[in-house]
């Protein structure tokens, strides 16, 4: 059994003017757009295995993080097209230095006071020692990324 300081969860909200669908399908069926609506961030992802949008499909990311190259093999966990859910498994890649599972969940739903939504991220985590920081950092990337996304969901319609 691992020790509680060593395994975490992390959610952030984030505020967008985009449909749940709207932001839900960029990752469930379109996340090789996601890089062009943040390149700074994202400069890919690839389907590795699978079907986009399908629970086992596997995908490849290539993003920026604390001003790094990094990359990312995930695996879909989850798709709930009614909930607006997804939710990514890390299998591979720099992440996996630091941490034994890294799980996220991106959870869309509509403002209850006017149009709009929330995207809800979770991290779940376990880390492989103690001297590992937890990836609030990380955590912050996503909700960049997702007001990127917004920018340009917006700019679309």
């Amino acid at each position: 059994m691992a020790s509680s300081t060593l395994t975490g969860k992390l959610e952030a909200d984030v505020d967008i003017k985009a449909s749940p669908e709207q932001f839900h399908e960029m990752f469930a069926q379109k996340p090789h757009h996601v890089h062009h609506t943040c390149y700074d961030k994202i400069q890919g992802c690839d389907l590795h295995e699978g079907k986009w949008g399908k629970v086992g499909s596997i995908v490849h990311w290539s993003y920026v993080h604390d001003g790094k190259a990094k990359k990312a093999k995930e695996v879909v966990e989850a798709v709930d097209p009614d909930k607006n859910l997804i939710t990514f498994r890390v299998i591979e890649g720099d992440l996996m230095e630091e941490y034994k599972s890294f799980v996220a969940t991106i959870l869309v739903s509509p403002k209850s006071e006017d149009s709009g939504s929330v995207v809800h991220w979770t991290l779940e985590y376990e880390k492989l020692h103690d001297g590992i920081a937890d990836p609030e950092t990380l955590l912050q990337l996503v909700q960049d990324i997702s007001k990127d996304i917004d920018a340009h969901l917006i700019q679309a319609n």
